[in-house]
């Protein structure tokens, strides 16, 4: 097994190969028995172009062939950055080809992020644009190989400079390996098939190694609870190497049942009203932000949206407002809240739940063999309905980082349960409802304050579309707490007016902000959730500017 990663131990195994879990296929096995059915279909649009399962399956065996000449091997890391276009799934499927191990970058990393996975993982390559929202990526990976030794290939999708290779040209060139040289190749399914990313708030993200065995059965459980087929269209805007849009079901659960995949690089609410109504699409996969932002833009009435099945939405908890707001505006739609991680267990709402559980729920686990316990600061599992945080274990969930043991030591139990950081309660209906993160505390001279508490309830105010509560400084408490902001069109609001309204909820004083700003949108981070760092940098900034004017 590759150096660094844990392996799940063999007991877990042995059950999850005797329940059909785990198949003992590679990825790209589970694909090729897809691709062989559903040959004739169109499987991706991008950019008005359409594309067949048969089309993506040679392009890729070409771009597979040519890899290998270039100096690539199974096993491989390779630092993959490239947006929402079909260059990526090109890749994806090559790389899957010849063993390579992707890593699931996003084209909005720079040096930092990218020298640090480089580096962690000993990549023998990265695969950029040219450019992109005006930023030189051969510039940046460049400097990337001058500190990461292990880096021998720079690849580009666009202009390929002197010392880069074209991705555009390793898929078109004629390869000098037959067809039967690929498929001799033996791609162990208890090794890594891909490289997530961890969505920590601090420092750079770590590695998570996904299975071949887990991560295909991560995608055909998700594709099944979506009620994906093959008559479903899903338009994908957030960012595809993700683990929502990749593999939750994503493009692999699409892939798997012959649906239709259509890409975008935008996420303005006009250029997808359009692609829904053009394409007929049932499934849209979307984070709370971008979908309060879709049903408050007034061009939502100018479409017809009727083909939309399931709203599919991640990343945050998403309040019952808007759920509401969004089943008035488009009542074919379904919104399917789920609750999930990079580092693999899924919570999510079925879609013949009781509306009240949908409203209220981020849903249940995926699996059979899913494993949560709810524990208290010492470990110990709290009473049904109780907040506890959430520690899991399961046949699609990591039993570690890659390359990190002191870590690891903190972050799993000694038998192997995961923990998340989230807080959670059991709900009558079996299903469970988040309750923040323990990190998502402020702490106001020692009294604690959930930040989502408080963002609950200022949500329901009519002045409020969407709401962020975060910790600032305060040199005698130590904390206080801010809300930012997003009002609706047309209205005002002051913190007075704000903390009258609170008062009223009867909640404890010490629960109420302290200051507002109101912001036209918020922040957002690499994984499209809203950044509460970055927040809290901005009203650091403004109390500092602040204490030094006269």
């Amino acid at each position: 097994m590759l150096a660094g990663v844990v392996p799940f131990p063999p007991e877990f195994a042995r059950r999850y190969r005797e329940k059909d879990y785990w198949r003992d296929k590679s990825l790209t096995e589970e694909f090729g028995g897809a691709f062989a059915r559903f040959a004739d279909r169109v499987a991706l649009v991008d950019r008005g172009r359409s594309f067949t399962y048969a089309e993506l399956d040679r392009t890729a065996e070409r771009l597979a062939s040519n890899l290998l000449d270039a100096g690539l091997k199974p096993l491989d890391r390779v630092v993959v950055q490239l947006p929402n276009v079909v260059e990526f799934v090109y890749l994806y499927l090559a790389l899957q080809k010849i063993g390579c191990i992707p890593i699931a970058a996003l084209a909005t990393h720079r040096y930092l992020e990218i020298s640090q996975f480089a580096k962690l993982s000993g990549a023998s390559a990265c695969v950029t644009p040219d450019r992109y929202s005006d930023f030189d990526f051969t510039e940046m990976v460049d400097r990337v190989r001058g500190d990461a030794a292990s880096v021998k290939l720079g690849i580009v999708l666009g202009d390929a400079p002197r010392g880069f290779l074209s991705l555009t040209e390793l898929m078109s060139r004629q390869p000098k390996r037959s067809p039967g040289e690929l498929r001799k190749l033996r791609i162990d399914p208890t090794e890594p098939a891909v490289f997530q990313l961890s969505g920590g708030t601090t420092g750079v993200p770590k590695l998570i190694p996904r299975t071949h065995n887990d991560y295909a059965y991560n995608s055909r459980i998700a594709a099944k609870v979506c009620g994906v087929t093959g008559d479903s269209v899903l338009l994908l805007a957030l960012p595809i190497a993700h683990n929502l849009p990749l593999a939750c079901p994503g493009l692999q659960g699409y892939f798997y049942n012959g649906g239709k995949v259509v890409l975008s690089t935008s996420t303005r609410p006009g250029d997808l009203f359009r692609l829904i109504e053009e394409h007929g699409i049932t499934h849209l996969k979307v984070v709370p932000a971008l979908l309060i932002r879709l049903i408050n833009d007034p061009d939502i009435v100018k479409y017809d949206l009727s083909s939309l099945r399931v709203i599919q939405s991640g990343g945050q908890r998403m309040q019952p407002e808007v759920r509401i707001r969004t089943k008035r505006l488009i009542p074919s739609a379904t919104v399917q809240e789920n609750f999930g991680m990079s580092e693999g267990m899924l919570f999510f709402v079925r879609l013949d739940d009781p509306e009240d559980v949908r409203l209220e729920t981020c849903g249940r686990p995926l699996s059979p063999d899913d494993e949560v316990r709810l524990v208290d600061d010492e470990g110990k599992e709290v009473p049904p309905g109780e907040v506890g945080e959430l520690t899991c274990r399961g046949p699609y969930t990591l039993r570690g980082y890659l390359g990190v043991p002191e870590y690891n030591a903190r972050q799993f139990t000694p038998d192997g349960f995961y923990r998340s950081g989230d807080l959670m309660r059991l709900h009558p209906s079996g299903n469970y409802v988040v309750e923040g993160r323990k990190k998502d505390l402020i702490n106001r001279g020692g009294e604690k304050i959930s930040a989502e508490e408080i963002e609950n309830l200022i949500l329901s105010h009519p002045a409020v579309q969407n709401i962020a509560c975060v910790a600032m400084p305060d040199p005698d408490l130590g904390e206080k707490t801010c809300a930012c902001v997003i009002l609706r069109p047309g209205r005002s609001l002051a913190l007075e007016e704000l903390t009258r309204f609170l008062s009223e909820k009867e909640i404890a004083k010490f629960k109420l902000p302290e200051r507002l700003e109101i912001l036209l949108e918020f922040p957002l981070s690499t994984f499209g959730k809203v950044s509460k760092k970055a927040l809290v940098e901005m009203v650091t900034k403004k109390l500092d500017q602040e204490r030094v004017s006269p």
